[in-house]
């Protein structure tokens, strides 16, 4: 799922929206995502998140309020988000954030799943909240914090398929 494969999709537009933490994605063959930070972050490609093999991942708790502080791109095929919480070692391919971005409502139901089993909150901890943004907006609903990722603008992953 997150290796590149150059049947997926490329993005041609990448937005992050600070006040209502998404990541806005399109891509060629017309299909856009909004992805949450939180979503991201839970899933991170991380070895820190995923583990080095199965049954090794780490259940991320505490998320709801994360923030992109900052998005990279890594060459021509991935980005690379740092988290507000120092997480910075996850690097998402193209056709990671399109499966993620396909199958986010099943990755929600699961992630739902998994914290409820082990008696955890999406919620952060009290003494870690941050009152950075208090005010959350749904996406869509003119947040005034969209721009485009660090180094990226609507044209600049756009680029002809091989």
């Amino acid at each position: 799922m997150s290796g590149i494969d150059p049947n997926t999709p490329r993005p041609t537009a990448i937005v992050v929206h600070k006040l209502s933490r998404i990541l806005e994605l399109a891509f060629d063959d017309g299909k856009r995502f909004q992805l949450p930070f939180e979503l991201l972050r839970v899933y991170s490609p991380s070895a820190e998140v995923r583990g080095h093999g199965p049954g090794q991942e780490v259940l991320q708790i505490g998320k709801r309020d994360i923030e992109v502080d900052l998005l990279e791109q890594v060459g021509h095929y991935a980005v690379q988000p740092h988290f507000s919480d120092g997480h910075t070692t996850g690097i998402f391919s193209w056709d990671y954030l399109y499966w993620l971005g396909a199958n986010q409502l099943q990755l929600w139901r699961d992630y739902d799943d998994r914290l409820r089993a082990a008696g955890q909150s999406r919620d952060p901890s009290p003494a870690l909240s941050s009152d950075r943004h208090p005010a959350t907006l749904p996406p869509g609903h003119g947040d005034p914090g969209s721009k485009p990722a660090a180094g990226l603008t609507s044209v600049a992953l756009t680029r002809p398929r091989s």
